[in-house]
């Protein structure tokens, strides 16, 4: 992802996620600490005919990343480009040298839930109220892997679409 990326990214978010959208300035911010030697985060979005139809971020503290955000455009949704995303965020997560990752989903998006879980994520806590202002509740997911072995698994292309970072 890039600045220019991020007008794109707003009509997407507030369409997918119109009662806790993220502003311009979240994604700046983060942005800013997705470049240079000492980079933290890893933003991507992904692209269908010149259009952003998805997008995913990634920070990295230590040994263990958190999954900031994943959203698809609805028109691309049930076709494997959250996995694609999801992949992508992970192999950041291994170029970190990340041996945790950690992410909270709302507790109703079941279909989410079940991809996390698809690629290993494994429930170990809830967080109350966590989405507002609707008030809620988040379920924490992680997924652990041994040193060295990182967290990366490989995917084949979503077809028209294409990941960059």
């Amino acid at each position: 992802m890039r600045w220019w990326d991020i007008d794109p990214v707003l009509v997407l978010e507030k369409d997918l996620f119109p009662e806790d959208a993220w502003s311009r300035g979240m994604f700046w911010s983060e942005l800013a600490h997705s470049r240079g030697p000492d980079a933290t985060r890893r933003y991507l979005v992904a692209e269908s005919d010149g259009r952003v139809v998805g997008y995913a971020g990634l920070v990295a503290a230590g040994e263990q990343a958190d999954v900031q955000t994943i959203a698809v455009a609805r028109d691309h949704q049930r076709t494997g480009l959250g996995a694609r995303l999801l992949t992508e965020l992970l192999r950041a997560a291994t170029a970190f040298e990340c041996h945790e990752v950690m992410l909270e989903c709302r507790v109703d998006n079941i279909r989410a839930q079940q991809l996390y879980e698809r690629f290993g994520f494994a429930p170990i806590g809830f967080r109350r109220g966590y989405y507002q202002p609707g008030n809620v509740d988040a379920l924490v997911m992680r997924l652990t892997t041994e040193p060295g072995s990182g967290p990366a698994a490989g995917s084949a292309p979503v077809q028209g679409t294409d990941i960059n970072d």
